[in-house]
C-alpha cells in the first residue's frame, strides 16, 4: 500500500496520510522536545528564525501584491496633483490656493511623489521581493523543464479520468502505439523499464514558463524605472515666440537630473518658436474650449547642424538625439517698454504671464526694473485677453487675443533684489516699495501711462504666445514596453495553458492485452479536459484496434 501511495502521490493525487489528524504513533509521547509534563516544548525561535521567517515573508507572493497594491496606490497623488518636476508654475499656484493643505501635503513629499523616500521604499520592497520570488522559481523551473513525467501509477482507475480496453496487440506493441499516439499530441514521454510495460506523458511545461515570465517582466519593469532614475533626467523650459534656446543647464528653468546625470550629459540641441497658434470652439456648449495647439519650431540635433522645422503639437512630440520635447502647455506674454525719470529704455520685453484657472487666460504677470533711476519700478499686472467690463470688474470672455487689454498698479522703491533672498519671477515683494497709482490702470495695445512725479512712463506694445515645453530623457521606457508587452504574454500562456498528465498501462491476460489509459489536469480551473481525454482515449483504442470500445469512468470506478 505505501508503494501504491507513493505512486499516486508522484501522479499529482492529493494523499492525506492515514495518521494525519488523529492520535497516531508519537503523539503525546514523552520524548525529545517534551517538558516533562507530556506536552511538547516550544522551539526555538533566534535571530535566524526571524530573519528566515521575515524573509519568506517578504518573498512571498501576497506580500508581492501588497506592495504592488501601494505602488500603484502611492502613483495616484502624482497624477492628480502637481508634481515639481513636472508643472513647478501649478505647484506654486497650489501653494497659492490652498495655503493650509498645500505645506502639509508637501512636507509628505506629494508634489515630487516619485522622488519621495516613502516611494523609494515600496519600490525598493517589491523589487527584493519580486527577486526573492523569481529567482527561485527560475531554478526550480529550470529543473521541470528538465525532468521527465512521473512512474505511471499502479491503479490507474483510481486518477479523476480513466477509460480501459481490450487489444489483440501483444503489451510491448501496446505500449509503442501508445507512445506514438501521444509523441505525436506533443507530450513529453518516460517509458518503461525493460520488465514492465508503461508509458507515461505530460505536457503543459508553459504554463510555468509563462508565469515565469510574467515575474522577470514585471521585475524587467521595475528594472527599467530604475534605469531611467540613474540615468534619465526631466527638464521644463518657457519658451516665448521669437526667441532660442540651448538644452544646456543654465538655460533650463527646471532641471531635475537622475542621479547618474550631470550637466555634461544634455545633447547639445537647440530650439527657436518662430510661431504658436491655438484655436478654441467658438459655438455651442463647448465654447472656449481649445481644439487645435501647433506649435512651429526650427531646431538642430547639434552645433553646425542645419536647422530642420517641426510642428510641435499635443502628444505629437520632437524626437531629438534620444530625448523628446513635449508641449505642454502655452500662454501670454504682454510687451512693455519702460522709461525711467531720465526718459531712458530701461525695459522693453515680452514678459510672460501665468494663466489664471478661469479656463479663459485670465493671466497674472510681473513687472520688474531694477535699471530705473532715481528709484526701481515694479508692476503688478493682468492680462485679459478678451477684454469685457462686467459690472466694474474687468472680465475675459473668451481664451483667444480678441480684445486685449493689461491692467495694471505702479509701485516705486526697492524690488528687494539684492537682499540675497530668491524671488519668484511672478511675485512683487512691495515691503520697501510705495504704491504710484490710486487705483488700478488699463490700458490697450499701443497705449502709454505717464507715471506720477515724474518717475517715467510703461507702454503696453503688443503681446506675445510663450509655450511650455518639457524636455525629457528615460532610456528605460523601450525596455519598460517591451517587459509590458512580454508580461502580458506570459500572463496569457499561464492562463490558456493547462498542465495535464496522461498514463498507460498494458497488461497480458486470458482474452488479449488489457490496456488502461488514466489522466489528469493539474490545472483545469475552466474545464475542458474532460473532452481531451475522451478524443485521446478513441485515438489510442483505434491505434491499437481495439475489440471493444474504450470505457471510460470519471469518478475513478
Amino acid at each position: 500500500m505505501t508503494d501504491v501511495r507513493a505512486e499516486e502521490a508522484a501522479a499529482g493525487l492529493d494523499i492525506v496520510p492515514s495518521g494525519a489528524g488523529s492520535g497516531g504513533a508519537g503523539a503525546g509521547s514523552d520524548g525529545a522536545g517534551s517538558d516533562g509534563t507530556g506536552k511538547s516544548a516550544p522551539p526555538s525561535f533566534g535571530i535566524s528564525g526571524w530573519l528566515t521567517w521575515g524573509w519568506r515573508q517578504l518573498t512571498s507572493m501576497r506580500t508581492a501584491l501588497v506592495l504592488l497594491f501601494l505602488l500603484a496606490l502611492g502613483s495616484v497623488p502624482g497624477s492628480m496633483l502637481p508634481q515639481e518636476g513636472a508643472d513647478p508654475a501649478g505647484v506654486q499656484q497650489y501653494f497659492t490656493s490652498h495655503p493650509a493643505l498645500a505645506p502639509l501635503l508637501n512636507h509628505l513629499g506629494l508634489f515630487n511623489v516619485f522622488a519621495a523616500p516613502w516611494f523609494a521604499a515600496i519600490y525598493l520592497l517589491l523589487f527584493t521581493s519580486l527577486v526573492g520570488c523569481v529567482v527561485p522559481r527560475t531554478f526550480r523551473l529550470a529543473g521541470s523543464a528538465r525532468s521527465l513525467p512521473p512512474r505511471a501509477p499502479r491503479f490507474l482507475s483510481r486518477l479523476p479520468h480513466s477509460a480501459g480496453y481490450s487489444t489483440a496487440l501483444p503489451p510491448d506493441e501496446a505500449i509503442e502505439a501508445a507512445a506514438g499516439v501521444l509523441a505525436r499530441r506533443g507530450f513529453r514521454l518516460r517509458r518503461a523499464p525493460a520488465a514492465e510495460t508503461w508509458v507515461s506523458a505530460e505536457r503543459g511545461y508553459l504554463r510555468e514558463a509563462g508565469n515565469l515570465l510574467f515575474h522577470l517582466a514585471l521585475l524587467g519593469v521595475l528594472v527599467s524605472i530604475a534605469l531611467g532614475g540613474l540615468f534619465g533626467y526631466k527638464a521644463d523650459k518657457l519658451l516665448v515666440a521669437g526667441q532660442t534656446f540651448a538644452d544646456t543647464r543654465s538655460a533650463l528653468d527646471e532641471f531635475h537630473p537622475g542621479r547618474l546625470v550631470g550637466g555634461g550629459d544634455l545633447p547639445p540641441f537647440t530650439i527657436t518658436l518662430n510661431q504658436f497658434a491655438a484655436s478654441y470652439l467658438e459655438s455651442g456648449p463647448d465654447r472656449g474650449q481649445p481644439s487645435f495647439f501647433d506649435a512651429r519650431i526650427s531646431y538642430t540635433a547639434s552645433p553646425g547642424d542645419p536647422a530642420r522645422s517641426y510642428d510641435l503639437e499635443i502628444n505629437r512630440p520632437l524626437s531629438v538625439d534620444s530625448t523628446k520635447v513635449y508641449l505642454i502647455g502655452h500662454g501670454y506674454a504682454p510687451v512693455f517698454r519702460v522709461t525711467d525719470a531720465r526718459g531712458q529704455v530701461v525695459y522693453n520685453a515680452a514678459t510672460p504671464f501665468i494663466p489664471g484657472s478661469t479656463g479663459n487666460f485670465l493671466s497674472e504677470g510681473v513687472v520688474k526694473v531694477p535699471g530705473a533711476q532715481p528709484q526701481q519700478l515694479g508692476f503688478l499686472c493682468v492680462f485679459v485677453p478678451t477684454a469685457v467690463d462686467v459690472g466694474g470688474t474687468l472680465e475675459s470672455v473668451f481664451p483667444a487675443a480678441g480684445n486685449p487689454a493689461v491692467s495694471l498698479i505702479a509701485y516705486a522703491g526697492d524690488l528687494g533684489m539684492n537682499s540675497g533672498v530668491p524671488q519668484s519671477v511672478y511675485q512683487l515683494d512691495t515691503a520697501g516699495m510705495r504704491r504710484l497709482t490710486t487705483g488700478t490702470e488699463l490700458l490697450q495695445p499701443g497705449q502709454t501711462l505717464r507715471l506720477p512725479g515724474g518717475r517715467g512712463t510703461i507702454a503696453f506694445t503688443g503681446y506675445r504666445q510663450w509655450v511650455s515645453l518639457q524636455i525629457t530623457h528615460d532610456p528605460g521606457q523601450l525596455p519598460a514596453l517591451a517587459c509590458g508587452i512580454a508580461a502580458l504574454a506570459g500572463l496569457l500562456l499561464s492562463f490558456m495553458v493547462r498542465r495535464r498528465r496522461v498514463f498507460v498501462r498494458a497488461r497480458a491476460g486470458e482474452r488479449g492485452t488489457t490496456v488502461q489509459v488514466g489522466g489528469l489536469a493539474r490545472t483545469d480551473a475552466s474545464g475542458g479536459f474532460e473532452d481531451e481525454f475522451a478524443s485521446l482515449a478513441n485515438e489510442l483504442a483505434a491505434a491499437h484496434h481495439s475489440t471493444g470500445p474504450a470505457r471510460q469512468s470519471e469518478t475513478g470506478e
